[in-house]
């Protein structure tokens, strides 16, 4: 397992299209969500434990904010060749057992995470309506033990967009396993 930390793309950095297709066997693009005033990108698939500790507090958090327009979407841009768990297949399995209530879609080429420049799972983009970046960080203090989390960071970044203040700007790097790049 490598550990990665995000990039920590500049804030103000807009927000880049896609096509991708999803669990639910429809194509989703950056337009689909246009009527969303959050839109969160996560770049995650299924075998990184670091997703795997997180991911049922991401759905926690869906359940808790979409009401005000956000709108979580999870990509997943490993290799699946060499990464078999994370087939879209896999993906359809993991969706319907764990209930994931956002779209999950596959980037298969892994053009939009270099669009984006991801580089580890869980990597998290938060845009507002202008689809500009407010927010790229962890989710929480503490991905391993939910119980020990002190500062849920990207449930307060929403909070700060929604309510149109200020993301408080020192932001932390979101860490977990590197993508999967295809071999060249």
């Amino acid at each position: 397992m490598a550990l990665k930390y995000s990039t920590m793309v500049p804030l103000g950095t807009s927000a880049a299209g896609f096509q991708l297709p999803g669990v639910d066997s429809k194509t989703y693009s950056l337009e689909s969500f246009s009527d969303k005033n959050v839109l969160v990108i996560i770049f995650m698939c299924n075998h990184c434990p670091y997703v795997k500790a997180v991911l049922q507090r991401l759905i926690d958090l869906q359940a808790e904010t979409g009401h005000q327009g956000v709108q979580l979407v999870g990509i997943n841009s490993n290799d699946v060749e060499r990464y078999p768990d994370d087939s879209l297949e896999n993906m359809q399995k993991i969706a319907k057992e764990k209930g994931i209530n956002f779209p999950y879609l596959l980037d298969a080429s892994q053009e939009t995470a270099r669009a984006y420049d991801a580089v580890c799972t869980p990597d998290i983009y938060v845009y507002g309506t202008e689809r500009k970046l407010l927010y790229r960080g962890r989710i929480d203090d503490n991905w391993e033990h939910e119980e020990k989390v002190t500062q849920r960071n990207l449930k307060e970044a929403l909070d700060c967009i929604v309510a149109g203040k200020e993301v408080p700007g020192e932001q932390i790097s979101s860490m977990g396993c590197s993508i999967k790049w295809k071999q060249k």
